[in-house]
């Protein structure tokens, strides 16, 4: 059984100079004997103090007062957690009143919800899918083989982290063509372009990459094919997404989006008789099932792709969430604000009456949060990288004892192959 012990607040200071308005978060923290003591939360921690108003950098801290205080000291609480009869530490530290006051206020939140043994349930499938790694890869092998920088039009997928660490190798991330210096390396991105865009590109001479995932570019396919033969191709999809636009593109004469079932009601087309339908691929699937009905309810004649739009990801995504929805007390989401397929997961929990918070990593995790709660769900959209997930496993394991559950509902065995021009010679 776990060991529950009061946590204790001591005080600290660092063992190195730190910069005024600067809030030093303990990774480790030193202890007068000698002992090293790990500080898993300490994004956690870190994340509190920047969402009150401070800056912050990792580094160790030393308990005690020390010896002979000057100008550079920096001081500020840490307190010690056990876990399962380990102790893990969490602490902050800073030179001036005001950064040491938001140190104590973090430290204090997050000790409130120490000490309580949680259950994390991880949802499986959760983070990449096929067509996201290949759209990284693609991207990383351009810079291997050509050298940076390579241009990306929009963002290759939709997840900070990925964009951040594509840059630092040298992607250069643009919203449209003519940020791209004629005769460059251009990517387009997973969420597909539309053929406007393609032309353009062919008119530049720009040397296009495209990384459209396969899945959305059977929907391409399947926008032209039904516009010609003459149907209204109703698309079902969220106004200003990429992949919405790039949908659009192809037959924007005989073409319609619809979002909801009132745009369902208030639609009129050319011939009733003559009339199929799309869908965004990240969409949620039973949100779709209505609006596709409500479609059919006004059009019986109203044709479809031969199997669904939907990719199997965000279906895969939204069955393992919905497994663990019912025994969570709260479910986490790792992805970025404007990923649809991460949205959608949200969106679902909530519909099974479970509290969801969408979080682009562990610093997104607020302390109220966690109050109360035995049971915490956990789960990543598409877009995002599976090492966010294992970190914040790792921090709120510096909260107090976890036991971590994984609940997987299928294996996704697929792979999409690479453009010809980035495969190995």
């Amino acid at each position: 059984m776990p060991t529950t012990q009061e946590p204790r607040i001591d005080t600290a200071h660092t063992t190195v100079p730190l910069e005024l308005g600067t809030v030093l978060v303990a990774n480790t923290l030193l202890l007068e004997d000698g002992t090293k003591i790990p500080c898993p939360a300490a994004t956690l921690l870190e994340g509190e103090i920047h969402r009150r108003g401070a800056h912050t950098t990792q580094g160790p801290l030393r308990t005690g007062t020390p010896d002979h205080a000057s100008k550079d000291a920096s001081t500020g609480p840490v307190a010690l957690v056990h876990t399962n009869g380990e102790k893990v530490g969490l602490g902050a530290a800073a030179r001036e009143e005001t950064g040491t006051t938001t140190a104590h206020e973090a430290v204090n939140a997050w000790l409130a919800v120490c000490e309580h043994p949680r259950t994390v349930l991880l949802a499986a499938p959760r983070s990449f899918c096929a067509g996201v790694d290949r759209a990284i890869e693609i991207v990383e092998r351009a810079l291997k083989q050509r050298g940076a920088p390579i241009h990306v039009r929009k963002q290759i997928v939709h997840n900070q982290h990925v964009v951040a660490a594509l840059e630092q190798q040298g992607a250069v991330f643009v919203d449209e063509l003519d940020a791209v210096p004629d005769g460059a390396t251009v990517v387009f991105s997973a969420h597909g372009v539309s053929p406007a865009v393609r032309t353009e590109a062919e008119h530049r001479g720009l040397d296009v990459i495209d990384a459209t995932c396969p899945l959305v570019t059977k929907v391409h396919n399947e926008a032209r094919r039904f516009a010609t033969r003459g149907d209204t191709v109703v698309l079902v999809g969220h106004a200003g997404h990429e992949e919405v636009e790039g949908t659009l593109g192809e037959a924007p004469d005989r073409t319609v989006l619809v979002e909801t079932l009132e745009d369902v009601a208030r639609l009129r087309v050319e011939d009733p008789e003559r009339i199929s339908y799309l869908t965004q691929t990240t969409l949620a699937v039973d949100e779709t099932a209505e609006v596709v009905e409500a479609l059919r309810a006004r059009f019986p004649s109203l044709r479809g792709p031969s199997s669904d739009d939907i990719c199997y990801a965000s279906t895969n995504r939204q069955d393992a969430v919905r497994e663990i929805a019912q025994e969570s007390d709260v479910l986490f989401v790792v992805g970025s604000t404007n990923s649809s397929n991460s949205r959608r997961l949200v969106e679902l929990a909530e519909r099974c009456k479970t509290p969801a918070h969408l979080v682009d990593d562990a610093r997104d995790i607020r302390p109220e949060w966690l109050r109360g709660i035995d049971t915490v769900g956990l789960t990543a959209g598409a877009s995002a990288p599976h090492h966010l997930v294992e970190e914040i496993v790792h921090a709120l394991a510096g909260l107090g004892h976890i036991t971590v559950s994984e609940h997987e509902i299928t294996r996704e065995t697929v792979h999409f192959t690479l453009p010809l021009s980035v495969r190995a010679p």
